[in-house]
C-alpha cells in the first residue's frame, strides 16, 4: 500500500476487509487507508461494494497480495484519464507470471481461459483474470457485477468486450506471494465457476450462436436417428422402428425450437446494447455536469 501512496501521493486509498482474521484492517487503517467492510463473503461481492460505494474519475484496483508492482500504476491511470481508455488490463502472463507462479494447474487454468474468451468473444485480451486493471467511471457505474467469486475479473473482461469498450493492456511484473502468503483461489472449484460464467455469459450475450450450436447438435443426432430408418423403409416399405422414428422427430422439432429460441433472444440482446449505450450516453452527460 505504502508503494501505491509513493506512485499515487494524491490517490485515496481504500481497503476492503472481506471477513478477514489477521488484522489486515488495523495494519491499514494505521498505514493510512480508508477501510470499509464487506462481510458477504467473496471477491465479486467486494468489488460490487465498492464499485457502488465510491466516486472518482479514475479507479485502479489491486490485489493485496503484494504480487503486483506499484511501478505501473501511474501508467495505467494515464491511459483512462489522459488516453480515454475504459478499462486497462495489467498483463501477468506476458511477463513473469508463468517463471514466478508455482502453480501449475492455474497456469494452465489461465490459458485456457484466455483461449475460450477471445474465441468466443472475438477480443485479442492477453490476460483475462489478471486483478490489476484501471477503470474510467463510465465502466464502473455500469458494470453490472453478478458474479460473488473469482470469476469476477472474466465477467467484466467479457462484458467490455460484449460492450465494444476501450481496453488495453500493460505489460507488468509479477512476483509470487510472500513467504506464508495464502491464496483462497481454490484451483478446482473456482476453475469451475470460471468456465460456468463464460458459458453462462456466452447464451447471455451471443443467443444466436449458442442456441444455434446446440440446436446443430441437437438435429445432428436427429438425422443420426433417423438415417437407418429411412434407409430401411427405402428398402422395405416398412418402418418397424417406430419408437426411433418418433424420437428422430421429436429431436428435429426440439431443435427447430432452439434455434428459434436463439433468434428470439438475440433480438432482445440487440435491444439490450442499445439500451446500454443510451445509459453510458447518460452517464457521461451527468458526469459532464458534475464538472
Amino acid at each position: 500500500m505504502m508503494d501505491q501512496k509513493a506512485v499515487l501521493p494524491e490517490a485515496t486509498i481504500y481497503v476492503y476487509d472481506n471477513n478477514s482474521s489477521d488484522g489486515t484492517d488495523k495494519i491499514a487503517r494505521a498505514a493510512g487507508a480508508e477501510v470499509r467492510y464487506e462481510h458477504r463473503q467473496g471477491k465479486g461481492n467486494v468489488i460490487r461494494s465498492m464499485f457502488r460505494d465510491i466516486e472518482a474519475d479514475c479507479y485502479l484496483m489491486i490485489d493485496g497480495d503484494d504480487t503486483y508492482p506499484a511501478e505501473n500504476a501511474r501508467d495505467m491511470v494515464g491511459k483512462v484519464l489522459d488516453d480515454g481508455y475504459d478499462m486497462v488490463i495489467g498483463d501477468r502472463l506476458s511477463s513473469t507470471y508463468f517463471t514466478e507462479n508455482k502453480r501449475p494447474f492455474h497456469n494452465t487454468g489461465n490459458v485456457l481461459v484466455r483461449k475460450l474468451v477471445n474465441s468466443i468473444f472475438g477480443g485479442n485480451v492477453t490476460d483475462i483474470m489478471t486483478g490489476y486493471r484501471a477503470f474510467s467511471r463510465l465502466f464502473v457505474k455500469s458494470f453490472p457485477v453478478l458474479s460473488k467469486g473469482f470469476e469476477i475479473e472474466t465477467e467484466m473482461t467479457i462484458h467490455a468486450l460484449d460492450k465494444n469498450l476501450a481496453l488495453i493492456s500493460v505489460l507488468v511484473d509479477y512476483r509470487d506471494r510472500p513467504e506464508g502468503s495464502v491464496s483462497k483461489l481454490n484451483t478446482f472449484s473456482d476453475g469451475f465457476k470460471v468456465l460456468k460464467t463464460i458459458g453462462r455469459l456466452f447464451k447471455d450475450y451471443k443467443p444466436l450462436p449458442f442456441f444455434g450450436i446446440c440446436a446443430a447438435v441437437l438435429m445432428i443426432i436427429a438425422l443420426l436417428l433417423l438415417w437407418p430408418v429411412l434407409n430401411e423403409y427405402h428398402q422395405t416399405g416398412l418402418v418397424p422402428r417406430l419408437p426411433t422414428f418418433i424420437a428422430a422427430c421429436f429431436m428435429a422439432l426440439f431443435s427447430l425450437q432452439t434455434f428459434v429460441c436463439g433468434l428470439i433472444l438475440d433480438t432482445q440482446s440487440k435491444k439490450s446494447r442499445q439500451n446500454f449505450e443510451l445509459q453510458m450516453t447518460i452517464l457521461q452527460g451527468m458526469g459532464n455536469d458534475e464538472k
